[in-house]
């Protein structure tokens, strides 16, 4: 299904108010990662931009180096900051300057270990780590020997799930996929085996529509637990608890956004999705096949009574 750039333009109304011609011609350049609600959401805030009047450009860029990018002007946004992946990278970038924290949305994020439910009838103690690490052997694959096979995100994600085997002492060993369609591959082909799986998997997400599941329950999050070892289990290493299960999902913004772009600034500090909504931009990818250009149009226009009052 191919949807016409062209045909939103047509449905879209234009803000009441247009871009001021003071305003910067140069393109605002919006970064896209490895997972589809991101690259989804960016399109959708790209056409926003575009349907006001601005020049935008895409560029596809690291998921932990963008803050950086951002902090130095080289991209002009971020729309999806997750706490547990990147919550640290974007601190230190905000401690430098040069980049703000441009609000919340209404989502709220977890990011963890995780199997569907068919996995419980293999390890029925779950989802307590205790027992998942008692069944590793069921996890076991080829390339894993007689150690449980989890297998987590890109590694560029940075989620120390090698750290968190250490200090736990779990009879696992860690591969990390290439991209997030590779987790989703690995969750099919175990449910036509009827085999237990354990992945990493993320919330919003369109996962939970297609496979009921569970995250794994690991030691409770605390702030310090990964630099300081002794609030843990492990008084002698870190990474030994599980990830904020209420997490943020944040904007952010190069500082010198409002100056250059005031009204894409303002925009951008009332854009808030919500989880389903974050979910169905993933699911338009991931599901419907569509590519991210025009998944970004059919969710516009889609819901236009959500985006259409940032605007104005």
């Amino acid at each position: 299904m191919k949807i016409k750039p062209m045909l939103l333009a047509a449905a879209m109304t234009a803000s009441p108010m247009a871009v001021l011609a003071m305003e910067s011609s140069d393109p605002i350049i919006i970064p896209t990662h490895n997972w589809s609600s991101q690259i989804v959401m960016s399109h959708v805030v790209g056409q926003i931009y575009e349907s006001m009047g601005y020049n935008v450009e895409f560029v596809s860029t690291d998921s932990q180096a963008v803050y950086e990018s951002v902090r130095l002007g080289d991209v002009t946004l971020e729309l999806e900051v997750w706490e547990g992946a990147f919550g640290v990278s974007f601190n230190e970038a905000l401690e430098k300057g040069g980049i703000e924290d441009a609000g919340d949305h209404n989502a709220v994020t977890r990011e963890d270990w995780w199997y569907p439910m068919w996995t419980k009838e293999h390890c029925p103690g779950l989802p307590s780590w205790e027992a998942l690490n008692a069944c590793a052997e069921k996890f076991a694959t080829p390339e894993t020997g007689d150690k449980g096979r989890f297998l987590g995100g890109p590694v560029d994600w940075l989620k120390h799930d090698a750290e968190r085997v250490a200090a736990l002492g779990m009879n696992f060993t860690v591969v990390n996929a290439g991209s997030a369609s590779a987790l989703w591959a690995e969750v099919a082909a175990a449910e036509k085996r009827n085999a237990p799986v354990v992945i990493f998997n993320w919330t919003p997400n369109f996962v939970e529509a297609v496979w009921p599941g569970e995250f794994v329950e690991f030691p409770t999050y605390f702030e310090g637990c990964k630099d300081d070892p002794s609030g843990g289990p492990n008084p002698d290493a870190t990474h030994d608890c599980g990830n904020p299960p209420n997490g943020y999902l944040k904007k952010a913004a190069w500082s010198g956004m409002a100056e250059k772009w005031p009204k894409a600034r303002e925009v951008l500090g009332k854009i808030d999705f919500t989880n389903p909504q974050i979910a169905e931009m993933a699911k338009l990818v991931d599901v419907d096949e569509l590519e991210p250009e025009d998944a970004a149009t059919a969710w516009l226009e889609a819901n236009a009574d959500t985006w259409k009052p940032w605007t104005e």
